[in-house]
């Protein structure tokens, strides 16, 4: 597996990679309803690329699939880390996540974990601050800000 910098050119297949990840992977986690409106399966290339962009990016690939992606900015804030359904529990996420931590001079990093990825985190040493219900087209969605102190590179 080599990680890469994310290009824009890689929107459409990390678009359908976030879909397939949530819609089989969260499945166990959260309702249709609530997958549904976490991922409808029309991301607006155009905004999700601007803010990859602006984030330090990584792709994952292996034997020329994207099998995974994550991003962080540079207050320390871990917007996503997704693995492709088929590619899990393969070390991929805790090889993006070691490179996204190590990126920026920060004393912690933030994200808001699902359910599903809670444990994930947990195991990385990131503490639970708080649960939280994120609206999404009129839908809850149950989450965690955790974080994770002490990561100055």
């Amino acid at each position: 597996m080599t990680i890469r910098k994310y290009m824009p050119s890689d929107g459409e297949e990390l678009a359908q990679l976030f879909y397939d990840t949530v819609h089989t992977i969260n499945a166990s986690d959260y309702t249709i309803e609530q997958l549904n409106v976490w991922a409808d399966g029309n991301v607006n290339l155009t905004l999700w690329n601007q803010s990859l962009s602006g984030h330090f990016s990584l792709v994952a690939v292996e034997n020329g699939i994207i099998v995974g992606f994550g991003d962080i900015d540079k207050t320390g804030y871990l917007d996503r880390l997704y693995v492709h359904k088929d590619y899990q529990r393969q070390g991929i996420a805790a090889a993006l996540c070691d490179r996204l931590e190590q990126k920026f001079s920060v004393e912690q990093i933030t994200t808001h974990a699902s359910i599903t990825a809670k444990p994930f985190f947990a195991h990385r040493g990131y503490d639970v601050i708080r649960e939280q219900q994120v609206m999404r087209g009129g839908i809850l969605l149950t989450n965690y800000v955790m974080k994770k102190c002490g990561v100055v590179s």
